[in-house]
Protein backbone atom coordinates (compact mmCIF):
# COMPACT_ATOMS: atom_id res chain seq x y z
CA UNK A 1 0.00 0.00 0.00
CA UNK A 2 2.67 2.56 1.08
CA UNK A 3 4.52 1.52 -2.71
CA UNK A 4 1.16 2.38 -4.42
CA UNK A 5 0.80 5.73 -2.67
CA UNK A 6 4.92 6.81 -3.17
CA UNK A 7 4.23 5.33 -7.07
CA UNK A 8 1.22 7.87 -7.53
CA UNK A 9 3.00 10.58 -5.98
CA UNK A 10 5.69 10.24 -7.72
CA UNK A 11 3.70 9.80 -11.32
CA UNK A 12 1.53 13.37 -10.20
CA UNK A 13 5.28 14.67 -9.91
CA UNK A 14 6.29 13.67 -13.44
CA UNK A 15 3.40 14.61 -15.47
CA UNK A 16 2.81 17.81 -13.68
CA UNK A 17 6.60 18.54 -14.30
CA UNK A 18 6.08 17.98 -18.09
CA UNK A 19 3.98 20.92 -17.78
CA UNK A 20 5.29 23.10 -15.24
CA UNK A 21 8.43 23.33 -13.55
CA UNK A 22 9.42 21.16 -11.20
CA UNK A 23 8.88 23.41 -8.39
CA UNK A 24 5.71 23.48 -9.23
CA UNK A 25 4.99 19.74 -9.67
CA UNK A 26 6.64 19.64 -6.09
CA UNK A 27 3.98 22.08 -4.47
CA UNK A 28 1.27 19.77 -6.46
CA UNK A 29 2.28 16.81 -5.25
CA UNK A 30 2.71 17.96 -1.67
CA UNK A 31 -0.73 19.40 -1.49
CA UNK A 32 -2.30 16.72 -3.25
CA UNK A 33 -0.53 13.49 -2.41
CA UNK A 34 1.63 15.16 0.88
CA UNK A 35 -1.62 16.44 2.78
CA UNK A 36 -3.79 13.18 1.69
CA UNK A 37 -0.50 11.26 3.21
CA UNK A 38 -0.91 12.88 6.50
CA UNK A 39 -5.10 12.59 7.28
CA UNK A 40 -4.06 8.66 6.12
CA UNK A 41 -1.27 8.69 8.92
CA UNK A 42 -4.20 10.04 11.32
CA UNK A 43 -6.97 7.96 10.20
CA UNK A 44 -4.36 4.73 10.84
CA UNK A 45 -3.40 6.33 13.98
CA UNK A 46 -7.00 7.25 15.31
CA UNK A 47 -8.26 3.50 14.27
CA UNK A 48 -5.57 1.49 16.37
CA UNK A 49 -6.66 2.99 18.98
CA UNK A 50 -10.12 1.86 18.66
CA UNK A 51 -11.00 5.74 18.12
CA UNK A 52 -13.77 6.71 15.07
CA UNK A 53 -12.26 9.36 12.53
CA UNK A 54 -13.66 12.76 12.39
CA UNK A 55 -15.85 13.25 8.98
CA UNK A 56 -12.84 15.52 7.69
CA UNK A 57 -10.56 13.71 7.75
CA UNK A 58 -12.41 10.85 5.87
CA UNK A 59 -13.41 13.91 3.52
CA UNK A 60 -9.90 15.18 3.00
CA UNK A 61 -8.62 11.36 1.45
CA UNK A 62 -10.64 11.68 -1.26
CA UNK A 63 -11.40 15.66 -1.46
CA UNK A 64 -7.01 16.05 -2.22
CA UNK A 65 -6.56 13.44 -4.35
CA UNK A 66 -9.10 14.85 -6.47
CA UNK A 67 -7.69 18.55 -6.39
CA UNK A 68 -4.77 16.86 -7.81
CA UNK A 69 -6.46 14.49 -10.29
CA UNK A 70 -8.23 18.07 -12.04
CA UNK A 71 -4.68 19.67 -11.70
CA UNK A 72 -3.14 17.33 -13.81
CA UNK A 73 -5.34 16.53 -16.19
CA UNK A 74 -5.44 20.35 -17.02
CA UNK A 75 -1.98 19.61 -17.91
CA UNK A 76 -1.95 16.61 -20.02
CA UNK A 77 -0.97 17.75 -23.50
CA UNK A 78 -4.00 15.53 -25.25
CA UNK A 79 -6.96 14.02 -24.59
CA UNK A 80 -5.64 10.09 -23.94
CA UNK A 81 -2.74 10.65 -21.50
CA UNK A 82 -5.89 13.28 -19.77
CA UNK A 83 -7.52 9.89 -18.65
CA UNK A 84 -3.85 8.70 -17.14
CA UNK A 85 -3.11 11.98 -15.11
CA UNK A 86 -6.35 12.46 -13.57
CA UNK A 87 -6.60 8.59 -12.10
CA UNK A 88 -3.02 8.58 -10.83
CA UNK A 89 -2.90 10.65 -7.77
CA UNK A 90 -5.79 8.61 -6.75
CA UNK A 91 -3.77 5.63 -5.65
CA UNK A 92 -2.79 7.66 -2.34
CA UNK A 93 -6.48 7.67 -1.71
CA UNK A 94 -7.01 4.03 -2.60
CA UNK A 95 -3.72 3.07 0.05
CA UNK A 96 -5.25 5.52 2.64
CA UNK A 97 -8.39 3.79 2.59
CA UNK A 98 -6.47 0.44 2.21
CA UNK A 99 -4.69 0.54 5.58
CA UNK A 100 -7.18 2.37 7.72
CA UNK A 101 -9.74 -0.35 6.29
CA UNK A 102 -7.12 -3.32 7.43
CA UNK A 103 -6.51 -2.13 10.91
CA UNK A 104 -9.76 -1.20 11.79
CA UNK A 105 -10.14 -4.89 11.05
CA UNK A 106 -7.17 -6.04 12.87
CA UNK A 107 -8.70 -4.02 15.67
CA UNK A 108 -11.90 -5.04 15.67
CA UNK A 109 -10.58 -8.72 15.40
CA UNK A 110 -8.72 -8.49 18.60
CA UNK A 111 -10.81 -6.14 20.75
CA UNK A 112 -14.11 -7.27 19.61
CA UNK A 113 -15.96 -3.64 19.06
CA UNK A 114 -15.65 -1.25 15.56
CA UNK A 115 -15.51 1.93 16.80
CA UNK A 116 -16.80 3.25 13.37
CA UNK A 117 -19.84 0.97 13.55
CA UNK A 118 -20.37 2.38 17.20
CA UNK A 119 -19.86 5.95 16.12
CA UNK A 120 -22.73 5.63 13.39
CA UNK A 121 -25.16 3.75 15.43
CA UNK A 122 -24.64 6.39 18.20
CA UNK A 123 -25.41 9.06 15.88
CA UNK A 124 -28.48 7.40 14.27
CA UNK A 125 -30.24 7.04 17.77
CA UNK A 126 -29.46 9.73 19.16
CA UNK A 127 -31.01 11.73 15.68
CA UNK A 128 -33.72 9.29 15.94
CA UNK A 129 -34.83 9.96 19.36
CA UNK A 130 -34.51 13.66 18.79
CA UNK A 131 -36.60 13.88 16.04
CA UNK A 132 -39.64 10.97 18.06
CA UNK A 133 -39.51 13.71 20.83
CA UNK A 134 -39.89 16.48 17.92
CA UNK A 135 -42.24 14.74 16.66
CA UNK A 136 -44.77 13.86 19.73
CA UNK A 137 -43.93 17.48 21.35
CA UNK A 138 -43.39 20.28 18.91
CA UNK A 139 -46.02 23.13 18.18
CA UNK A 140 -45.95 23.05 14.60
CA UNK A 141 -47.96 20.45 12.69
CA UNK A 142 -45.97 20.35 9.85
CA UNK A 143 -42.39 19.92 11.69
CA UNK A 144 -43.88 17.43 13.81
CA UNK A 145 -45.05 15.35 10.07
CA UNK A 146 -41.66 15.69 8.79
CA UNK A 147 -39.89 14.62 12.30
CA UNK A 148 -42.34 11.91 12.13
CA UNK A 149 -41.14 10.94 8.61
CA UNK A 150 -37.72 11.28 9.40
CA UNK A 151 -37.80 9.21 12.13
CA UNK A 152 -39.32 6.44 10.36
CA UNK A 153 -36.19 6.52 8.02
CA UNK A 154 -33.51 6.75 10.74
CA UNK A 155 -34.92 3.18 12.04
CA UNK A 156 -34.31 1.41 9.18
CA UNK A 157 -30.47 1.88 9.68
CA UNK A 158 -30.34 0.97 13.58
CA UNK A 159 -28.23 -1.79 13.62
CA UNK A 160 -27.12 -2.18 10.49
CA UNK A 161 -23.08 -3.13 10.03
CA UNK A 162 -23.44 -4.32 14.04
CA UNK A 163 -21.53 -7.06 14.25
CA UNK A 164 -22.40 -7.76 17.93
CA UNK A 165 -25.77 -7.25 17.79
CA UNK A 166 -26.01 -9.87 14.79
CA UNK A 167 -24.01 -12.33 17.11
CA UNK A 168 -26.81 -11.57 20.24
CA UNK A 169 -29.44 -11.94 17.86
CA UNK A 170 -28.38 -15.36 16.33
CA UNK A 171 -28.20 -16.27 19.87
CA UNK A 172 -31.19 -15.66 20.78
CA UNK A 173 -32.90 -17.20 17.49
CA UNK A 174 -30.64 -20.73 18.04
CA UNK A 175 -31.96 -20.38 21.66
CA UNK A 176 -35.81 -20.19 20.38
CA UNK A 177 -34.95 -22.79 17.78
CA UNK A 178 -33.96 -25.26 20.13
CA UNK A 179 -37.01 -24.72 22.60
CA UNK A 180 -39.14 -25.00 19.87
CA UNK A 181 -37.62 -28.36 18.66
CA UNK A 182 -37.65 -30.04 21.84
CA UNK A 183 -40.95 -28.85 22.50
CA UNK A 184 -42.21 -30.84 19.01
CA UNK A 185 -40.30 -33.48 19.88
CA UNK A 186 -41.54 -34.11 23.15
CA UNK A 187 -45.05 -33.61 21.77
CA UNK A 188 -44.68 -35.81 18.92
CA UNK A 189 -43.03 -38.70 21.46
CA UNK A 190 -45.59 -38.16 24.15
CA UNK A 191 -47.42 -41.43 25.01
CA UNK A 192 -51.21 -40.66 26.03
CA UNK A 193 -52.30 -43.15 28.59
CA UNK A 194 -55.81 -43.61 28.73
CA UNK A 195 -58.52 -43.16 32.32
CA UNK A 196 -59.17 -46.66 32.53
CA UNK A 197 -55.48 -47.83 32.50
CA UNK A 198 -53.93 -44.64 34.36
CA UNK A 199 -53.34 -44.83 37.79
CA UNK A 200 -53.16 -42.04 39.78
CA UNK A 201 -49.60 -41.25 41.02
CA UNK A 202 -48.37 -38.41 43.12
CA UNK A 203 -46.42 -36.89 40.11
CA UNK A 204 -49.48 -34.81 39.40
CA UNK A 205 -48.97 -31.32 40.14
CA UNK A 206 -50.72 -30.92 43.42
CA UNK A 207 -52.65 -27.94 42.30
CA UNK A 208 -54.47 -29.33 39.46
CA UNK A 209 -54.60 -32.68 40.91
CA UNK A 210 -58.66 -33.51 41.47
CA UNK A 211 -58.86 -34.68 45.04
CA UNK A 212 -62.35 -36.52 46.48
CA UNK A 213 -62.48 -36.38 50.16
CA UNK A 214 -63.76 -39.74 51.43
CA UNK A 215 -66.91 -39.47 53.52
CA UNK A 216 -67.30 -39.80 57.17
CA UNK A 217 -69.31 -43.24 57.85
CA UNK A 218 -72.83 -42.62 58.74
CA UNK A 219 -73.65 -42.95 62.68
CA UNK A 220 -75.46 -45.35 64.08
CA UNK A 221 -78.91 -43.93 66.04
CA UNK A 222 -78.65 -44.92 68.97
CA UNK A 223 -81.88 -45.83 71.52
CA UNK A 224 -81.74 -42.91 73.83
CA UNK A 225 -82.57 -41.24 70.00
CA UNK A 226 -85.63 -43.51 69.37
CA UNK A 227 -83.63 -45.03 66.14
CA UNK A 228 -85.58 -44.49 63.35
CA UNK A 229 -88.85 -45.51 65.32
CA UNK A 230 -90.88 -42.61 66.75
CA UNK A 231 -92.93 -42.60 69.72
CA UNK A 232 -96.32 -44.46 69.88
CA UNK A 233 -99.58 -43.05 70.40
CA UNK A 234 -101.86 -43.38 73.21
CA UNK A 235 -103.18 -46.74 71.61
CA UNK A 236 -99.97 -48.18 71.17
CA UNK A 237 -99.91 -47.87 68.08
CA UNK A 238 -96.31 -47.39 66.16
CA UNK A 239 -96.28 -44.26 64.44
CA UNK A 240 -93.07 -43.81 61.44
CA UNK A 241 -92.31 -40.40 61.44
CA UNK A 242 -91.17 -38.71 58.56
CA UNK A 243 -86.96 -38.38 58.89
CA UNK A 244 -85.25 -35.42 57.05
CA UNK A 245 -82.72 -36.82 54.53
CA UNK A 246 -84.28 -40.43 54.37
CA UNK A 247 -85.34 -41.95 50.63
CA UNK A 248 -88.58 -43.48 50.61
CA UNK A 249 -87.00 -46.90 51.57
CA UNK A 250 -85.37 -45.50 54.50
CA UNK A 251 -81.87 -45.30 53.31
CA UNK A 252 -79.74 -42.58 53.07
CA UNK A 253 -78.47 -41.70 49.80
CA UNK A 254 -74.99 -41.75 49.04
CA UNK A 255 -73.86 -38.14 48.94
CA UNK A 256 -70.38 -37.19 47.30
CA UNK A 257 -69.85 -33.49 47.29
CA UNK A 258 -69.02 -31.84 43.84
CA UNK A 259 -64.93 -31.31 43.44
CA UNK A 260 -64.39 -27.36 42.90
CA UNK A 261 -61.94 -27.05 39.98
CA UNK A 262 -59.23 -24.97 41.00
CA UNK A 263 -59.68 -21.54 39.13
CA UNK A 264 -57.23 -19.27 36.68
CA UNK A 265 -57.06 -17.08 40.07
CA UNK A 266 -55.73 -18.87 42.39
CA UNK A 267 -53.03 -20.63 40.38
CA UNK A 268 -52.14 -17.04 39.55
CA UNK A 269 -52.24 -16.54 43.14
CA UNK A 270 -50.02 -19.66 43.85
CA UNK A 271 -47.29 -18.91 41.13
CA UNK A 272 -46.97 -14.80 42.74
CA UNK A 273 -48.48 -13.05 39.32
CA UNK A 274 -50.85 -11.00 38.77
CA UNK A 275 -54.58 -12.63 36.56
CA UNK A 276 -53.83 -13.17 33.54
CA UNK A 277 -56.78 -11.00 31.54
CA UNK A 278 -58.23 -11.96 27.81
CA UNK A 279 -56.91 -9.16 24.88
CA UNK A 280 -54.08 -7.60 27.71
CA UNK A 281 -50.02 -8.76 27.24
CA UNK A 282 -48.74 -11.15 29.40
CA UNK A 283 -45.54 -11.98 30.98
CA UNK A 284 -43.68 -15.57 30.51
CA UNK A 285 -45.26 -16.22 33.90
CA UNK A 286 -48.44 -15.27 33.41
CA UNK A 287 -48.68 -17.85 30.06
CA UNK A 288 -46.92 -20.21 32.32
CA UNK A 289 -50.25 -20.19 34.77
CA UNK A 290 -52.65 -19.96 31.79
CA UNK A 291 -51.16 -23.06 29.78
CA UNK A 292 -51.57 -25.10 33.03
CA UNK A 293 -54.82 -24.25 34.05
CA UNK A 294 -55.61 -24.88 30.35
CA UNK A 295 -53.53 -28.20 30.39
CA UNK A 296 -55.56 -29.77 33.47
CA UNK A 297 -58.80 -28.97 32.16
CA UNK A 298 -59.22 -31.97 31.29
CA UNK A 299 -58.71 -35.69 31.94
CA UNK A 300 -56.09 -36.55 30.40
CA UNK A 301 -54.10 -33.41 30.34
CA UNK A 302 -53.84 -31.92 26.99
CA UNK A 303 -50.57 -32.17 24.71
CA UNK A 304 -48.97 -29.25 23.61
CA UNK A 305 -51.22 -28.63 20.44
CA UNK A 306 -54.03 -28.82 22.34
CA UNK A 307 -53.32 -26.71 24.83
CA UNK A 308 -52.25 -23.92 22.48
CA UNK A 309 -55.08 -24.10 20.31
CA UNK A 310 -57.43 -23.46 23.51
CA UNK A 311 -54.89 -20.31 24.74
CA UNK A 312 -55.69 -19.07 21.22
CA UNK A 313 -59.33 -20.23 21.75
CA UNK A 314 -59.69 -18.14 24.96
CA UNK A 315 -58.47 -15.25 23.24
CA UNK A 316 -54.89 -14.46 25.10
CA UNK A 317 -52.54 -13.21 23.62
CA UNK A 318 -49.01 -14.66 23.08
CA UNK A 319 -47.04 -15.00 20.05
CA UNK A 320 -45.92 -18.95 19.20
CA UNK A 321 -42.49 -18.46 20.33
CA UNK A 322 -43.57 -17.50 23.69
CA UNK A 323 -46.35 -19.74 23.89
CA UNK A 324 -43.81 -22.86 23.43
CA UNK A 325 -40.67 -21.09 25.43
CA UNK A 326 -43.47 -21.39 28.46
CA UNK A 327 -44.09 -24.87 28.03
CA UNK A 328 -40.92 -25.95 28.27
CA UNK A 329 -41.03 -24.02 31.40
CA UNK A 330 -44.14 -25.95 32.27
CA UNK A 331 -42.45 -29.23 31.37
CA UNK A 332 -39.29 -28.54 33.25
CA UNK A 333 -41.66 -27.94 36.23
CA UNK A 334 -43.84 -30.91 35.88
CA UNK A 335 -40.79 -33.23 35.49
CA UNK A 336 -38.91 -31.80 38.67
CA UNK A 337 -38.57 -33.35 41.27
CA UNK A 338 -41.37 -32.96 44.23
Amino acid sequence: MLATGAAGGYGTYSNIKGAYNSGTALGAVAAGEGATAVLALVLLGLTMLGQSSPAVVRAGLWALPAAASAMSAVAAPDGPRTVIYAITPLGMSVSAEGMAFLARRIVVHVDGRDAEAEARAAAVVQALAYHRARAANHPDRKIRKRSDRASWRLARKVGTADTTLGVRLLDVQRERITTGADVALGDMFAITVTPATAPVTAGRDAVTAAVTPALPPVPEPGVAEGGVTGGRDGEDTQVNESLTGLDGEGVTPAVTPAVTPVTLDQLAAIAGVSIPLIGEPLTDEQIVVVLRHLRYSADPPLSYRQTAAAFRESGFTGGEARIRSAWATLMAQEESPR
